[in-house]
């Protein structure tokens, strides 16, 4: 939870650096101008971030700059298509690309977890438990993860693979529909 300025500022600091790259002070500049992808993607982050943080405070912070966050967030998810909800992601979300990226308000997502597009983690419909993620999960492209199900530490989940039970082991790539541990030198990013 982002509940204090120091922990939003880290946290916005971490973010920042993977969509605002070494570029001259020109490019960067021509980036925001345009309107660059990485930069939207970064704009709703921010606004999810301190939507985050006043959700945490007390008082008028709480009652007067929550909703205005929120209304700022939404109104960015809506042009990107993203829906995610405050506290779901702790710090280090990377976001590839943009469009139909849902996150359930129930989902708890560790640290570093990136997103490449076009992925779904919610509940299956039958219950409202959404899945419990580890940290460094990379959620390939067209990716989901569904029910009441956890995964480990620094998993790989392969582009399209639908993942509706709980992987325990760290470390591991798993792909396919249903998804399924997959071997060594079974996965490649070539498909091969």
């Amino acid at each position: 939870m982002l509940d204090t300025k120091d922990k939003l500022k880290d946290c916005l600091d971490k973010e920042k650096s993977f969509y605002i790259t070494r570029k001259s002070r020109h490019d960067q500049i021509v980036e925001w101008f345009v309107k660059d992808p990485s930069i939207r993607i970064w704009k709703y982050q921010k606004a999810l971030r301190y939507t985050e943080y006043y959700y945490c405070q007390k008082g008028l912070k709480k009652l007067i700059m929550y909703p205005i966050c929120r209304h700022r967030r939404n109104r960015l998810g809506l042009k990107l298509g993203i829906e995610m909800v405050e506290g779901s992601f702790a710090p280090g979300l990377i976001i590839h690309h943009s469009g139909n990226i849902v996150v359930n308000g129930w989902a708890r997502i560790g640290k570093d977890c990136q997103l490449h597009g076009d992925n779904c983690i919610g509940n299956n419909g039958k219950s409202l438990k959404a899945p419990r993620l580890g940290n460094r999960i990379d959620i390939g492209v067209g990716a989901k993860i569904i029910g009441d199900i956890e995964l480990a530490d620094d998993i790989v989940i392969g582009a399209g693979a639908v993942v509706n039970k709980s992987f325990l082991t760290p470390g591991i790539t798993i792909g396919g529909i249903p998804a399924q541990e997959l071997k060594k030198g079974e996965f490649h990013a070539d498909g091969k």
